[in-house]
């Protein structure tokens, strides 16, 4: 894709990701969808879970007859809406389902460099398009075992200066996100230390996610996790919220419950007001061979760039 995320192909068949937020799929007619996974999200607009599902059907009802519905058996809220289709939707589409309980997900793990069971998820949804299409399984698992993933999604790269360490850089920005990239993490590095430096993506989703934020932060199988201030989305956010909620007040309630957990003074958790701190933080602290995850969707991307003094920061 290079610096653009489009790329211009040479069959007949179009792929987009499409975006949920104030119902924007709604201007799609697609001839085959996949749900991997629905959750709360954009409460600023949707308001409940319950919103999201009934737009969620929605979409999947643009359908044609000869379409195809290609379903996350793993994720409970997809099934909610793929159990509604005799009571709600009056398509006539084709189904098939996909799971990690699957035998093809074993053959999948062997050949996928990319960690985690997102993406392994992710690769058997890609599976189950490609033989709807005809595709081979010789293609389409060649192909799988191929990809390299892409940027910001778990991407690993090895920094050797100033000091050696793991550099994994994720957009996750979602409490579900968060969570089970940073257990891949973990599963890939058992043995290692690891940091998590995350920046949370809008107050409004800051705000209305709040305890799950917690909760996923609270309990990530990391070493230490370094909470940077919030990224502000122009024209996505409401003043009275941006009074209500900070990543300083995040990383308390998280310590909070961590100091009860273990039941001794614990720094595992901290605030650090800048990105250009942080960077001093992590040059003091980071040691040899440790894990390093920048986490987030909005600028914390330069972090490392600031850390190997590549960029000045402001």
């Amino acid at each position: 894709f290079g610096d653009s995320n489009f790329r211009s192909g040479k069959s007949k068949y179009l792929v987009i990701e499409a975006d949920e937020y104030k119902a924007s799929f709604l201007n799609y007619w697609p001839k085959i969808i996949i749900l991997t996974t629905v959750d709360k999200d954009h409460l600023d607009y949707f308001k409940n879970l319950s919103n999201i599902l009934k737009t969620f059907i929605q979409f999947v009802r643009h359908l044609p007859r000869d379409g195809w519905l290609v379903a996350n058996r793993d994720d409970l809220n997809t099934r909610k809406i793929v159990n509604t289709r005799y009571q709600i939707l009056d398509t006539k589409y084709k189904k098939r389902e996909y799971s990690l309980g699957q035998p093809d997900a074993k053959k999948l793990r062997k050949i996928l460099k990319i960690s985690g069971d997102h993406i392994l998820a992710d690769a058997l949804a890609a599976l189950t398009v490609a033989r709807i299409l005809k595709i081979s399984d010789r293609i389409s698992f060649r192909a799988l075992g191929e990809y390299r993933g892409a940027w910001r999604r778990f991407e690993v790269s090895k920094i050797l200066s100033p000091k050696p360490y793991t550099l994994i850089s994720d957009y996750a920005h979602h409490p579900t996100e968060v969570s089970v990239t940073l257990k891949a993490v973990r599963e890939k590095y058992p043995q290692k230390k690891i940091w998590c430096v995350f920046q949370p993506h809008q107050y409004q989703r800051t705000h209305y996610l709040f305890s799950d934020f917690v909760k996923v932060l609270s309990q990530a199988p990391i070493d230490k996790l370094i909470l940077a201030p919030i990224y502000s989305v122009a024209g996505r956010e409401s003043r009275s919220i941006k009074k209500k909620v900070s990543s300083f007040k995040l990383a308390q309630a998280v310590q909070k419950i961590q100091n009860t957990k273990y039941q001794i003074p614990d720094t595992k958790t901290i605030y650090i007001p800048s990105l250009q701190k942080i960077a001093q933080c992590l040059k003091k602290n980071l040691m040899d061979n440790d894990v390093l995850v920048v986490m987030g969707a909005g600028d914390i991307y330069r972090l490392p760039e600031i850390l190997e003094n590549k960029i000045i920061s402001h």
